[in-house]
């Protein structure tokens, strides 16, 4: 699933189309996990005496934490999107309420990256895209932040020999 082509302008291509990393997953994995086996062992402790309420409000109980703890942060993942253009940085997330942010590659003044220990196990990174006018645009979890980096680099210097070229 990439950015609908309407949403590009004229002479514009995706170049990289990216999720955040599949690490931001593994918290709602756990909580599936631990929210089955505290069912399954409540269901099988509960005294039949007050079966079946009991069972149903424990249901319910587990039906929503699961919807909070694993289903939410899963669409929040799946809606979470960046794109890089041969003229921009496009950045979507939201599942009810879209937001999106675009930067030009022309008001890019840097563009930089960190990764602590744990993103270099997972393969990931922060990309931190400074411009004169605002704040850092900061993109958490992005995979193969290095590669991005290279990309948007040579994006950058490519531009920055049309803009020269257009100006002589």
């Amino acid at each position: 699933m990439g950015l609908s082509a309407k949403l590009l302008g004229d002479g514009e291509s995706v170049v990289l189309h990216l999720r955040t990393h599949a690490k931001r997953l593994i918290p709602p994995a756990l909580v599936l996990i631990v929210t089955a086996a505290v069912y399954g062992v409540g269901m099988a402790l509960l005294p039949p005496s007050i079966q079946p309420i009991a069972g149903y409000i424990l249901s319910a109980l587990a039906v929503l934490v699961v919807i909070i703890g694993t289903v939410a942060p899963f669409l929040r993942w799946f809606t979470t999107t960046y794109t890089v253009t041969n003229r921009r940085i496009i950045t979507r997330r939201g599942v009810v309420n879209r937001v999106g942010h675009d930067l030009p590659l022309m008001r890019i003044n840097d563009v930089s990256y960190d990764r602590s220990l744990l993103d270099r196990m997972f393969g990931c990174g922060t990309l931190h895209i400074t411009t004169a006018s605002e704040r850092p645009v900061v993109l958490p979890d992005v995979p193969d932040v290095e590669h991005v980096h290279v990309v948007i680099a040579d994006l950058l210097f490519g531009n920055e020999q049309a803009l020269r070229t257009e100006e002589a």
